[in-house]
C-alpha cells in the first residue's frame, strides 16, 4: 500500500490542513484535533483502503491505522506546510467546544500518550527484575540488582518531571518551565523537609507534609494552574523582559502554591480514587471484574481508560499493586480470542488471513487492528469478546489478581506486569478470555464474507482481444518525466537531508540541491497545486502527471514566511524557468536554518525508478533526474 498516497486520502478527507489543529500518534491511531469536525467526511475515510477505522472520543477525531501509524504520520506530516506541534491556535467564534467530560479524557490522552514508552520500558525492565529475583537468577544485594532496580524505579519515582513536561506541552505552555516545577518539589532537601512529623512553614503558611515521588494528580493540578500564570504574566512583560520575569515568577508563584494547597489535595484525590477501587474489588470482586472486564473493550473505544491510568500508577505507587490492569489484558485477550475465532470459521481465505494476523497482533496487545478490522466489523465477534473479557474479568477478580509494574503492552509482551503471588490466577484467566471468545464467535457465527469468483477469460477473437490490450496499455501507461534543476547550487542525495521523511524517502524520490543563490524556477511545464503560507513549500503537477514537491530548507516553517517572497499563486499555469519563489538564503541561514532543498516525486507509485542527470554541481533550468515509468 502506498502510504504516501493513504496520507494525503486522509489529509484530504479530515478537511484538509486548514482543518487541522494538532495531530499526534499513538501505536496505532492517528490522533487529530480537528477545528470542526463536521468537515471530515468520516463515510469516505472509514471506507478509504489503508484505514481500519474512524472514531471521535474525547474532543479527538481519530484514525486507526494499525502498525503502519508513525510511517502514516510522518508522510502526513511532510504533507503539511505547518509543524503539527504548534500551539494550538486562539479559538474562534466558530471553533467546535468540547463538553468539560471530553476536555477531561482528551487532555489525559494528551498528557500520557507521549509518556507512555519512557514508561512502559521502565516497568518493563522492572517486570524482567522481578522475575530474575523470583527464579533466583540474580541476588537483591549485588550491585547488578541495585543498578536494573534503579533505571526501571527510574521513570516512576521522577514521574512529576516528565509529567511536567508532557502537561505543558499538552497546555501550549513552556515545557522546561513545566519541567523546573516537578524537579523542585523532587529535589533531595524538599523530601526530606517534608518528612512526615516535620513542622514545615512557607512566609508563615503552612506547608503539609505530601511524598511527590511516583505522584500523578498533584503535578497535573499544578501544571495546569501554572498555564495560566505564565500567560497572564506574559501578557503584561515587556518583550525584552520576557525570558528573565515570566519563568522566575511563574516559578516563584507555582512551586508554594503546590506544596501549601496543591500537593495535598492531589494526594487527598488519588488516594481517595485508589481507595475507592481497592474496596470495589475487595469487597465486589467478582461482580466488578464482570462489569469492569466486560466494558474495558467500550472504554478504549470511547477513550475512557486513559482516565484510569493515573489511578493505575497511583495505585501500584502507593500499595505496590493494581487491580484494572488485569482486567485490560483480559479484554485485549478476548478481542485476540474472537479474532481467532473468525479465522477458524471464515470460508474466506483473505478474512481468514486477516483475522488470524490481527489476532496475533491482538495476542501481543495491540488490539485495534482486530476490535476495528474484524470483530467490529462482523459485530458478534465483538459481541462474544465482550463477554469472553466479562466472565475472565469476573475469574481474576475473584482472586484478587494483581498487577505489580506498569509496563509494556497489555497482551504477552506485558506478562512481567502481573508477575506476583496471583500470577497462576491471571495465566488461567488469559486462557480463559481467548478460548471462551473464540468458542463463543465460533457458535454465535457472523455474515461470512464469499469469495471473488474470477472474472470469465473473454471470448472475443485473439487478435483483436490483444490489439484492444495493446491500445488500453498505451493509453493508462505513464510517460517518463524530465525534471530541470530549480535552484542553482551543489546537488546532493536525499540522505543527507537531516529530516527523516525525505532522507528516508518516506515523502517520495528525486534529490536535494544546496542552494547557492536565494531563487526557485519551474523544474517543469504544468501546474501550482499548492503553495504553503508560509511560501517554504511548493507543489506542482506536470502537463504529464508527475507530482512534485520544493521543499526550501527544514523546518523553515517556524520562519512563517519570513524571507520568503512568493511569486506564483496556487492554480498558476507555469513553464520550466518560470520564477517560483526568491528567498534570502543568507538570512534564513543566520536564523539557525538549512536551506537544503529537497526536489522529489510523491507520486512515486506511477513510477519505476529516478535516473540522476549526474551532475554534481547545477545551474537553473539544466537536467537534475528523470522519472522512469
Amino acid at each position: 500500500m502506498d502510504k504516501q498516497q493513504l496520507s494525503k486520502d486522509i489529509l484530504k478527507l479530515v478537511g484538509g490542513e486548514e482543518n487541522i489543529d494538532q495531530v499526534t500518534h499513538c501505536m496505532t491511531r492517528l490522533r487529530f484535533n480537528l477545528n470542526d469536525n463536521k468537515k471530515a467526511d468520516k463515510a469516505t475515510l472509514k471506507n478509504t483502503p489503508g484505514v481500519m477505522g474512524v472514531m471521535e472520543n474525547g474532543g479527538q477525531f481519530q484514525v486507526i491505522i494499525g502498525n503502519d501509524v508513525p510511517v502514516v504520520y510522518n508522510a502526513l506530516v511532510g504533507n503539511m506546510s505547518k509543524s503539527p506541534d504548534a500551539k494550538p491556535a486562539a479559538s474562534s467564534g466558530t471553533s467546535k467546544k468540547k463538553n468539560p467530560l471530553s476536555a477531561v479524557f482528551d487532555f489525559i490522552s494528551g498528557v500520557f500518550t507521549p509518556i507512555l514508552p519512557a514508561i512502559t520500558g521502565a516497568g518493563m525492565l522492572k517486570g524482567i527484575v522481578a522475575l530474575l529475583l523470583t527464579f533466583g537468577w540474580i541476588d537483591a544485594t549485588s550491585s547488578t540488582y541495585i543498578i536494573l532496580s534503579a533505571i526501571g524505579d527510574g521513570a516512576f519515582y521522577f514521574l512529576p518531571i516528565i509529567l511536567g513536561i508532557s502537561t505543558a506541552r499538552k497546555l501550549g505552555s513552556n515545557m522546561y518551565i513545566g519541567a523546573a516545577i516537578g524537579a523542585s518539589v523532587m529535589h533531595p532537601t524538599i523530601t526530606a523537609l517534608l518528612a512526615p512529623g516535620e513542622n514545615v512553614s512557607f512566609i508563615g503558611l503552612p506547608v503539609v507534609a505530601a511524598t511527590y515521588a511516583s505522584s500523578v494528580i498533584p503535578i497535573l493540578i499544578a501544571i495546569w494552574l501554572a498555564s495560566y500564570v505564565e500567560k497572564a504574566i506574559d501578557k503584561v512583560t515587556h518583550a525584552s523582559l520576557k525570558l528573565i520575569v515570566v519563568p522566575t515568577v511563574t516559578l516563584l508563584i507555582i512551586v508554594p502554591v503546590m506544596m501549601i494547597a496543591v500537593g495535598p489535595l492531589g494526594v487527598i484525590i488519588g488516594n481517595g480514587l485508589t481507595d475507592g477501587i481497592n474496596w470495589l474489588f475487595n469487597n465486589a470482586g467478582l461482580f466488578a471484574g464482570l462489569l469492569v472486564g466486560g466494558a474495558f473493550s467500550l472504554l478504549i473505544i470511547t477513550g475512557m481508560h486513559y482516565a484510569l491510568v493515573p489511578i493505575m500508577i497511583g495505585s501500584i505507587a502507593t500499595l505496590g499493586y493494581d487491580y484494572l490492569i488485569p482486567l485490560m489484558m483480559m479484554a485485549n485477550f478476548a478481542q485476540a480470542g474472537s479474532a481467532l475465532g473468525v479465522s477458524l470459521k471464515s470460508k474466506n481465505k483473505q478474512i481468514k488471513s486477516l483475522s488470524a494476523s490481527t489476532g496475533v497482533t491482538a495476542l501481543m496487545g495491540i488490539t485495534e487492528p482486530a476490535m476495528y478490522g474484524v470483530n467490529m466489523r462482523f459485530k458478534k465477534p465483538f459481541v462474544a469478546a465482550l463477554i469472553g473479557a466479562a466472565i475472565s474479568g469476573a475469574f481474576v477478580s475473584f482472586f484478587q489478581t494483581k498487577a505489580y509494574v506498569i509496563g509494556g503492552l497489555a497482551g504477552l509482551s506485558g506478562i512481567p506486569m502481573i508477575i506476583g503471588p496471583t500470577f497462576v490466577y491471571a495465566l488461567i484467566g488469559i486462557i480463559v478470555a481467548v478460548v471462551v471468545s473464540a468458542i463463543l464467535t465460533y457458535i454465535l457465527g457472523f455474515e461470512d464474507v464469499p469469495e471473488a469468483v474470477p472474472a470469465a477469460e473473454p471470448t472475443t477473437p485473439a487478435a483483436t482481444t490483444s490489439a484492444s490490450a495493446v491500445t488500453a496499455v498505451e493509453e493508462t501507461k505513464a510517460l517518463d518525466q524530465d525534471v530541470f534543476s530549480p535552484i542553482t547550487g551543489e546537488v546532493k542525495s536525499l540522505s543527507e537531508v537531516p529530516d527523516p521523511a525525505f532522507s528516508e524517502e518516506i515523502m517520495g524520490k528525486g534529490f536535494a540541491i544546496q542552494p547557492s543563490e536565494g531563487r526557485v524556477v519551474s523544474p517543469i511545464n504544468g501546474t501550482v497545486f499548492s503553495l504553503s503560507k508560509s511560501g517554504h513549500a511548493i507543489g506542482l503537477v506536470s502537463d504529464d502527471g508527475a507530482e512534485m514537491l520544493i521543499h526550501i530548507g527544514i523546518d523553515t516553517v517556524k520562519l512563517k514566511g519570513q524571507f520568503f517572497s512568493p511569486k506564483v499563486q496556487a492554480g498558476a499555469k507555469v513553464a520550466v524557468g518560470d520564477v517560483l519563489m526568491e528567498f534570502d538564503r543568507e538570512e534564513i541561514e543566520k536564523a539557525g536554518y538549512t536551506t537544503i532543498t529537497p526536489v522529489i516525486i510523491t507520486n512515486m507509485h506511477q513510477y519505476n525508478s529516478i535516473e540522476s542527470a549526474g551532475r554534481t554541481t547545477i545551474k537553473e533550468k539544466e537536467l537534475l533526474f528523470t522519472a522512469k515509468a
